[in-house]
């Protein structure tokens, strides 16, 4: 498949890069060359400018930037820490629900995050979902009327061209059973030039209904560039929705989480899912406890717009699928017919029914 180059320049593919680009202390090579050698590396010009490389805590560096943490593989940890094989009937398609699947058109990314669950699979150099395949992939979700939607991830699917997107397109549009058609992507942010007007409109499925899950972690994020690529996307005709991973050191804090969310709708993305991190190697130094993050998630109710309110979801290690594990407001109505508590923003409790 062909890879579509925007302006801009190329992304900073290795340690020497990031070390000449001024990203990295030469001092962490060593260490660092041996996380690259596992694990594949990729800022872009447009992310590298919001590194601030004075801060040893930057948040933006910390989702980017290679840590020789990463070496460090728990025993829970994972190589396929949601089940993504277990559900793949033929190549390229994830088919874990009834309704929907996932198109895996493509192994690479124009950055690497440093928490991705997939960071065993994707990479540059990794096969593109083309010919026979790609055939077999398109007859598997044609041969089968339950699937209501398609989604298409990765990798990456924006960083193919414009035609090959036409392409996928055309040929989903041919499916009579497939009404939604989901796209996957950090490209506006992370590679704001791509998005043209013509290409936020190649993303269209003729007589489908296009959704854009667009991944951010951090208002900073949302750079001049950045909102106007949003904002072709959402001229084009697609709706907006986000996909967040809430992350220690980066997202983790009310006021960060907060600012985030707004930035989100105030650029017509409505907030979707906020994940619990993955079991992924080489990422314990990213997650916070279930705990810590249903509280987080809960202070959000009490300050936030409610169309700032994404779903805290776990995706149950193994592939049995996601699973909303946001905080209770209700308590005391497990037996039939007893009064429960509903806990208010301040963290009143108020009989329900009154009594």
């Amino acid at each position: 498949m062909t890879i579509h180059q925007p302006p801009g320049g190329q992304p900073l593919r290795n340690i020497e890069a990031l070390i000449e680009r001024g990203l990295v202390a030469p001092e962490r090579r060593e260490a660092l060359q041996a996380v690259a050698a596992r694990y594949a590396v990729s800022v872009t010009p447009a992310i590298a400018e919001l590194i601030d490389p004075t801060d040893a805590a930057d948040p933006i560096a910390r989702q980017f930037v290679p840590d020789a943490a990463e070496l460090e593989t728990l025993p829970e940890e994972l190589a396929d820490p949601i089940g993504d094989a277990a559900h793949s009937p033929v190549e390229g398609v994830v088919h874990r629900y009834p309704d929907r699947a996932l198109l895996k058109l493509v192994h690479a990314c124009p950055v690497y995050c440093r928490f991705c669950f997939r960071r065993e699979m994707v990479g540059p150099g990794g096969d593109a979902l083309t010919g026979a395949k790609l055939d077999a992939a398109l007859a598997y979700l044609a041969a089968r009327p339950e699937i209501w939607e398609v989604i298409m991830t990765g990798g990456d699917p924006l960083i193919l061209s414009g035609r090959r997107l036409r392409e996928v397109g055309r040929r989903l549009a041919a499916i009579p059973h497939i009404k939604v058609a989901r796209w996957h992507t950090r490209v506006p942010m992370v590679q704001p030039e791509r998005v043209t007007q013509d290409y936020a409109r190649a993303l269209r499925v003729p007589g489908k209904a296009s959704y854009v899950a667009v991944h951010a972690n951090h208002p900073r994020e949302f750079t001049p560039a950045a909102r106007e690529a949003l904002a072709r996307l959402a001229d084009a005709g697609h709706v907006l929705v986000s996909q967040s991973v809430l992350l220690k050191g980066v997202n983790a804090d009310l006021a960060t989480l907060s600012a985030l969310m707004r930035a989100f709708v105030e650029n017509r993305v409505k907030p979707y899912y906020l994940h619990h991190p993955d079991l992924a190697p080489g990422t314990s130094h990213f997650r916070l406890s279930l705990a810590e993050g249903q509280a987080l998630v809960k202070s959000l109710r009490g300050t936030l717009s409610g169309l700032c309110q994404p779903t805290y979801i776990l995706d149950i290690p193994g592939g049995a699928g996601k699973i909303p594990v946001g905080p209770a407001f209700l308590s005391g109505c497990e037996t039939p017919g007893a009064q429960g508590f509903a806990e208010d923003r301040h963290g009143d409790l108020h009989a329900y029914p009154p009594a």
